[in-house]
């Protein structure tokens, strides 16, 4: 019987120390602006513009970063976005593989099934302010940001269940349209950071410039060079999930 009531007594105490830990917590974010770095995971979408419209259509993007909100509202951190697309419209693409009926053979003499997709991704470094006018603590608000990175996309070419040689290993470059160069980007939205710790997230719109060209020294199809100064732009809504870790002792972190 000893032993029972002493592990009652631990289990109180523990008990107690959870709540004060909460309640504290909970007042650390309501009533301060909280040094806080985190982790967010997203998604996407947006309309191209630009350049880049007259070879993609809509694309979705999967996003993650790490960014850090100082006790003065400060935003900065990293952002990676991988884009993906099924809309491809690039004249002239494989015109050189097509038969008279416009299909493409496999070295069985089949017709191959083609699919024809945007791949890329969008990589910068980003910089704001939080402007805590609305939401229900210091640490929530309006959020603008900016950021320099690198864009870059490409055209996806697979055929499954075939052998193509003329889409395999170094010929497939000669197709893909490889293009990268440097980007713009701009942000503004809602940030949220709830009482209770439950409930982080983000939500706005944002916009991307790219003064992008081709990264290949040949197109096979249009036995072309490429060396034409892009303007890739992408215009949308993204959306996601903020991970925090608050800092309660020197070097001591707690993710939620």
């Amino acid at each position: 019987m000893p032993y029972f009531s002493g592990m009652k007594k631990y289990q109180l105490l523990f008990s107690f120390l959870f709540v004060v830990n909460l309640a504290f917590s909970q007042w650390q974010v309501r009533d301060s602006a909280l040094f806080n770095p985190h982790v967010t995971v997203g998604y996407g979408y947006s309309t191209p513009g630009g350049d880049l419209a007259n070879r993609f259509g809509n694309n979705g993007s999967l996003e993650v970063g790490f960014h850090i909100k100082n006790k003065k509202n400060w935003y900065y951190g990293v952002q990676f976005n991988y884009l993906f697309g099924n809309k491809v419209h690039e004249p002239n693409l494989l015109s050189n593989l097509l038969t008279s009926r416009g299909e493409i053979l496999d070295e069985q003499g089949q017709i191959a099934t083609m699919f024809i997709q945007e791949r890329g991704f969008n990589a910068f470094f980003q910089g704001g302010k939080l402007f805590p006018v609305i939401g229900p603590n210091k640490n929530s608000g309006l959020l603008i940001t900016a950021g320099v990175g690198l864009l870059q996309h490409k055209i996806r070419i697979e055929h499954q269940e075939a052998k193509i040689t003329q889409l395999e290993g170094e010929y497939l470059k000669g197709y893909d349209r490889l293009t990268n160069g440097l980007s713009l980007n701009q942000f503004i939205g809602y940030y949220h950071l709830s009482n209770n710790r439950l409930i982080n997230f983000y939500i706005g719109a944002q916009g991307t410039e790219g003064f992008t060209q081709s990264r290949r020294e040949w197109n096979l199809d249009t036995q072309t060079q490429d060396t034409a100064k892009r303007l890739d732009m992408l215009f949308g809504l993204r959306a996601g999930w903020i991970l925090n870790l608050y800092q309660r002792a020197p070097n001591d972190y707690y993710i939620y």
